[in-house]
């Protein structure tokens, strides 16, 4: 069965870090773009950084600088170390694994950061 498993989500005061960890089994992980998406209520789900197949990770600016992103394809884990937190930064985070080739798409069931003014 194919899964995606994230974990570090916790509350921490601003200005604060977390790193967030994702764990993938079930499917050739090298095979699939790697994103870090995240979600608050009442808004859409948001791609917060993603690296395609070991190649250069991307970021939405509001976290450039701050956010970094690191995968492993030997232990098919990605973490998101999140530095200088902000309360804007609140949200449940979740890993995805998409393979647009393999018409395949994964997603963890999330984890929640919560970063206090």
């Amino acid at each position: 069965e194919e899964q995606l498993v994230e974990s570090g989500g916790a509350l921490v005061q601003a200005g604060g870090s977390l790193r967030l960890s994702c764990a993938a089994s079930g499917f050739t992980f090298d095979d699939y773009a790697i994103g870090w998406f995240r979600q608050v209520p009442g808004k859409e789900r948001e791609l917060v950084a993603i690296n395609v197949r070991g190649g250069q990770t991307d970021y939405i600016d509001s976290v450039k600088g701050r956010f970094t992103m690191s995968r492993d394809n030997t232990k098919q884990t990605v973490s998101l170390q999140m530095n200088s937190l902000k309360p804007e930064d609140t949200a449940v985070y979740y890993c995805n694994a998409k393979s647009v080739q393999l018409e395949a798409e994964y997603w963890g069931q999330g984890t929640q950061v919560t970063v206090s003014s």
